[in-house]
């Protein structure tokens, strides 16, 4: 793996980018480190914690620092945190000196894992159409992400390899 080149997971919360990020890293033999993991544990609060007593504009905040200082290791599977890749100053470094997947799942698929999960701030309590909504406007940024895994009706190993193939193609490629 090139200098500061880490794959990276985004997508919306429940779309696997953890579990995924996990599977990769030890195919690969690499570090893999969850961004909203290391914020629970450096705060020693849940996400949905920290955005009830400190606010969605704190954690935002932390998860930027966090993020950008985690960018900087080397040979590492990253899983962002939902909102993470929305902020520009992560998005661009992601964008120029990683390779960034959207792991990518139909709106009703999405909707049926997160609705009413208290792990979940963002989508905890709310309706139908806002969490259709918060989709439709993560998916446009998310689209942005170098490589894209549509990952319905795919088992958690053929996304997997799926990422792997795309990876390894590009480390041959480079």
């Amino acid at each position: 793996m090139k200098s500061k080149e880490n794959i990276v997971f985004l997508g919306m919360m429940g779309s696997g980018k953890s579990s995924i990020g996990y599977l990769v890293s030890k195919k690969l033999n690499l570090d893999f480190k969850d961004i909203d993991q290391i914020i629970e544990n450096k705060l020693k609060m849940t996400i949905y914690d920290i955005f009830k007593k400190k606010g969605e504009k704190f954690f935002r905040s932390f998860e930027e620092k966090i993020t950008l200082k985690l960018l900087k290791r080397q040979r590492t599977v990253i899983s962002l945190g939902g909102g993470a890749f929305i902020n520009l100053k992560v998005r661009d470094e992601i964008l120029k000196n990683h390779h960034p997947f959207w792991l990518k799942w139909t709106s009703k698929t999405l909707i049926k894992r997160i609705k009413n999960s208290p792990k979940r701030p963002m989508s905890y309590k709310a309706k139908y159409s806002e969490l259709l909504n918060l989709i439709k406007k993560r998916s446009n940024i998310y689209s942005k992400a170098t490589y894209q895994i549509n990952c319905e009706n795919l088992s958690k190993n053929e996304i997997v390899n799926k990422v792997i193939d795309i990876y390894e193609k590009t480390q041959i490629n480079s």
